[in-house]
């Protein structure tokens, strides 16, 4: 994967010159604004903390839309801790690639995704990589890979507002917006509004937030039962001025469904009505747009 420059030629001991850097650099935004106008609508999943379901969402956005028959394509920009490949059933595939780049890997239904997983000798392998080049593995991605003509691009985005963040969203032209993950307690909450920060910062809509695990499904009297506490994300979401796109509760059977690369929306459970709701919400806001 190549490395993005610093721009600073004694950091990172170059023998390169940087004009011959700056006219790569323009080259490759050429070809991800080539790549990414091709596709209708970019979505990127935000999470200000780690451990939230931000990968669960994404995935079952995905796989959701996949189901009303749109063309969707899966990006796990988390580079540092790459789930998606398992997380829909295809972490035994390799990219195949070629002169005209690299091929998107596809799952059984049709969805195209793209992750650091799928180059790692087995899933034990660390990325130890520093913010330059993790950032640049991103630009890669976007530019070298062939989507091909999509209705929806999914970005599963590292959680917090660093470097692979920043990168991410700054270079893919005419985002659509951000959904931004949180679960129901205080201290998730409050990362959530710092995600919610940061996406005003850099001028992103906000397509608005999701509160994961809002409730545990009793698998013995299908009770739900609170146990991070209820209401969190809404009440951000009231606060900050920000669309609460809906509650996804814990549940067994999803994450059953989850651990063997089938997304929770296939199955026949409470997560996966609440959550083709908060998509059917999504659809609604994007259109608006």
């Amino acid at each position: 994967m190549a490395e993005e420059c610093s721009g600073n030629c004694d950091s990172c001991g170059s023998s390169s010159d940087c004009s011959d850097t700056k006219k790569m650099m323009e080259q490759q935004n050429a070809q991800i604004r080539d790549n990414m106008s091709k596709i209708k609508y970019k979505i990127a999943v935000m999470s200000g903390k780690g451990g939230v379901g931000k990968s669960t969402v994404t995935v079952n956005l995905a796989a959701t839309l996949n189901m009303m028959g749109y063309k969707v394509g899966v990006l796990d920009g988390d580079i540092h801790g790459p789930n998606i490949p398992q997380m829909l059933g295809v972490d035994q595939i390799q990219p195949m690639a070629d002169e005209n780049g690299i091929y998107s890997v596809s799952t059984p239904q049709g969805i195209k995704t793209m992750s650091i997983g799928y180059f790692l000798p087995d899933k034990n392998t660390p990325i130890i990589w520093r913010g330059p080049k993790a950032s640049g593995a991103i630009r890669q991605f976007l530019s070298d890979v062939n989507w091909g003509e999509l209705d929806f691009l999914l970005i599963d985005t590292p959680p917090g507002s660093g470097d692979i963040q920043i990168t991410t969203l700054q270079a893919i032209p005419d985002i659509d917006g951000v959904v931004i993950v949180t679960t129901p307690e205080e201290v998730s909450v409050l990362d959530a509004r710092k995600s919610v920060s940061a996406a005003n910062t850099l001028e992103i809509p906000i397509i608005g937030i999701v509160e994961n695990m809002g409730g545990f499904v009793c698998p013995e009297c299908d009770k739900v039962i609170d146990i991070f506490g209820k209401g969190g994300g809404e009440k951000a979401a009231k606060e900050l001025n920000v669309f609460f796109l809906g509650r996804i509760p814990l549940d067994i059977k999803a994450r059953v469904a989850s651990d063997r690369g089938v997304p929770m929306v296939t199955m026949d459970c409470k997560a996966s009505e609440e959550f083709k709701k908060v998509v059917n919400t999504v659809l609604e806001r994007i259109k608006k747009e």
